[in-house]
């Protein structure tokens, strides 16, 4: 019999179980992934925000690298639900405090989404003609009520069906009480062991509400209810970044920003840090590609100064402008949150000096913040036009056709405007905050792309369009930077891959 060598024999099973391991490992990637998401909004279907473009994109993007991610969201009474086809995947019911609450989880068929879609019907809670709010702006009144009703139903549907998932990714505070409830409420202990991943998109927005609708939730053990707590009151929002599994926000610097500054959660963030991740939110190539976009008149085909031309040419007409003057567009929310009572003063005190530019705002928001816009609008009829809608296709028009973005925002968690104006060759003016930070570079860097200040003072604000008005007519420097926006990738392959290794790293 030959020889042992005891050394090269525990080498040889070292590497055996190394080998073992990456075929383990392996073996795990390469299964695919079930994730539902879990969220208020998502566009097509139901759009308020910046919210919903990330749950209607992601997902499209993890399935091309083995994730099969699927969207939950309410069943409104909106306008793209009409005519779709659907089949019911699950009917339940549950008690709501003393509502009995009947059910329906609604698969929708069709491949134009890109990925599975569900929307869950609960009579008298989501059947409503908008998200938060009616036609007339005004919000609902029973949020909490409508948010739990929909936690619970999808819990109640997971745990009752032959659903397979992996992991539960839950978005903003209107599902931030699923993961404390997969863990602890009494009836959903089957779920127990299944992963939670939950993502900020905006800490302003809590959903906190007392301790007296406690009765809303289902049984859950006592001693873990303070997980639910956050300044005396039941704080969603918190609870989900202490019982998620992983936590994520939508850039990396706003992921910093919440450890100093995040309305309260700030010791929360600092001592849950270990399990945070920033990750940069992308865009929908897709949607958003000035080459193919059926809602812009003039695509790009080469000529990216044509292409530019040929947009504004369009939106000065509508608009009744001069298409040989700088045009500024606003594009947003008019809140406070995105510095939108600035915009009135920025135009007129900046017409009242030169009446040489042009601006253009489409958006809706705070009533008085409407006002003073309009007021701006009909004292310069010729050089500002204020339309106070949503309107999803004249967004891609000002886009295509604008020359710079006003985007003064006092919060920004990761901002998407700023990614679809550059897309379309058009240069955004930002403040240096939350993700604004991450996806714009001033122009006085290399590769600039954008004008960037850093505080929310109106005279920083009017320098900037100082140096825009100037970049504007320095035609070589203004088209090089065009081009350095339209050449950046912010679309989700790489934003897909980093949460596909959370993923991985929770299976």
């Amino acid at each position: 019999m030959g020889k042992v060598n005891i050394k090269d024999s525990k080498q040889q099973n070292k590497k055996q179980t190394v080998s073992q391991e990456k075929l383990e490992k392996s073996l795990l990637a390469e299964r695919i992934t079930k994730v539902f998401y879990t969220s208020a909004e998502c566009f097509p279907m139901a759009k308020v925000g910046g919210l919903a473009d990330v749950v209607g994109s992601l997902p499209k993007y993890l399935r091309k690298i083995g994730v099969e991610a699927s969207v939950v969201i309410p069943k409104y009474d909106m306008p793209w639900y009409e005519g779709k086809h659907y089949r019911i995947a699950h009917m339940g019911h549950f008690h709501l405090n003393h509502e009995y609450l009947y059910f329906e989880v609604r698969y929708y068929i069709g491949d134009q989404l890109g990925f599975p879609f569900y929307s869950i019907h609960i009579p008298s809670k989501f059947d409503r003609p908008g998200v938060y709010a009616g036609k007339d702006g005004n919000f609902f009144g029973d949020e909490i009520e409508r948010n739990i009703a929909f936690q619970r139903a999808f819990l109640t549907w997971l745990r009752d069906s032959q659903v397979e998932v992996d992991i539960v990714h839950c978005h903003d505070h209107h599902t931030g009480l699923i993961p404390f409830m997969m863990k602890y409420a009494y009836e959903f202990r089957s779920l127990a062991h299944i992963p939670s991943v939950f993502t900020i998109h905006n800490e302003r927005y809590q959903g906190a509400f007392g301790w007296s609708k406690q009765g809303l939730l289902p049984e859950f053990d006592n001693w873990k209810s303070g997980l639910l707590e956050w300044n005396n009151v039941i704080n969603p929002l918190s609870s989900a970044v202490r019982c998620a599994h992983k936590v994520t926000t939508v850039s990396p610097n706003y992921m910093n920003e919440l450890m100093y500054d995040s309305y309260g959660l700030e010791d929360l963030f600092r001592s849950e840090h270990w399990k945070c991740q920033g990750i940069l939110n992308g865009i929908d190539n897709d949607v958003w590609d000035p080459a193919t976009d059926p809602m812009i008149e003039y695509h790009l085909q080469g000529d990216i100064v044509h292409y530019k031309k040929a947009n504004k040419n369009v939106l000065c007409e509508m608009a009744g402008f001069d298409p040989e003057l700088p045009l500024f567009g606003f594009i947003g929310r008019l809140v406070l949150e995105k510095g939108a009572e600035f915009i009135a003063g920025i135009i007129d005190t900046w017409l009242s000096q030169h009446r040489n530019a042009n601006f253009i705002i489409l958006g809706t928001g705070d009533k008085s913040i409407e006002s003073t816009l309009q007021t701006v609008a009909y004292r310069y009829p010729s050089n500002v036009a204020c339309m106070l809608t949503y309107n999803e296709a004249m967004s891609h028009k000002i886009y295509a056709g604008a020359d710079f973005l006003l985007m003064p925002s006092r919060v920004e968690p990761c901002g998407l405007n700023q990614m679809f104006a550059m897309r379309y060759g058009t240069l955004p003016i930002v403040r240096t905050t939350g993700g604004l930070k991450d996806s714009v570079r001033d122009i006085s860097e290399d590769g600039g792309v954008g004008i960037r200040f850093d505080y929310m003072i109106f005279d920083q604000m009017i320098f900037s369009v100082w140096r825009a008005y100037e970049l504007f007519y320095n035609t070589e420097f203004k088209n090089q930077c065009v081009v350095n926006a339209m050449v950046l990738d912010y679309s989700w392959d790489a934003s897909a891959e980093k949460y596909k290794l959370i993923y991985l790293s929770l299976k």
